[in-house]
């Protein structure tokens, strides 16, 4: 399992998902996406996941993507995405979040499995520049503005279905 965040939502997830895996009797193995995947033509299946930031997802995702599509789409294959934007009921979907439909049409990689996990808002964490965008963002989109927030807006009710998806799929079954 392979991830890109910048404040360890992305990694939170992608551990929880490697424990519910080992919990089915899979091993998962998690790491930065930047240190690459040179291993992971012995994997069953690979799994990336990936945060949003300024209303897009790192270059590193897209440009691992297009170097690696040969492996990707040789094995069962997951994308998941993180992002405030996900807080939100009808922007919480492969097929709603406007982030995740954004990438998956520039892609060239067609994951089978895809999910769509809320983020963390914590105001605190955050620097200057970033604290006073995010709340912007907010105020516009109605979410929490009070500079002292710090909420977790995953639902690991999702994130546990998608991951007994997962080990469906991994297992040869539909996801």
């Amino acid at each position: 399992m392979l991830y890109n965040g910048v404040y360890g939502q992305a990694l939170k997830i992608s551990e929880f998902v490697r424990d519910e895996l080992a919990a089915q009797g899979h091993s998962a193995v998690v790491r930065p996406l930047a240190d690459g995947a040179p291993d992971a033509s012995s994997f069953d299946a690979i799994v990336i996941g990936a945060s949003i930031r300024h209303g897009k997802h790192n270059p590193v995702v897209s440009e691992f993507i297009h170097a690696e599509r040969t492996l990707l789409e040789s094995k069962p294959s997951a994308f998941f995405s993180v992002s405030l934007v996900a807080r939100k009921p009808h922007k919480n979907t492969p097929e709603t979040n406007p982030y995740v439909r954004a990438f998956l049409a520039k892609s060239p990689w067609k994951p089978r499995l895809v999910g769509v996990f809320g983020g963390v808002l914590d105001y605190q964490r955050y620097g200057l520049f970033d604290r006073y965008v995010i709340r912007l963002i907010m105020k516009i989109n109605g979410g929490p503005t009070d500079l002292h927030t710090a909420v977790e807006f995953t639902d690991w009710s999702k994130v546990r279905e998608f991951s007994g998806r997962l080990a469906a799929l991994v297992a040869g079954g539909a996801a």
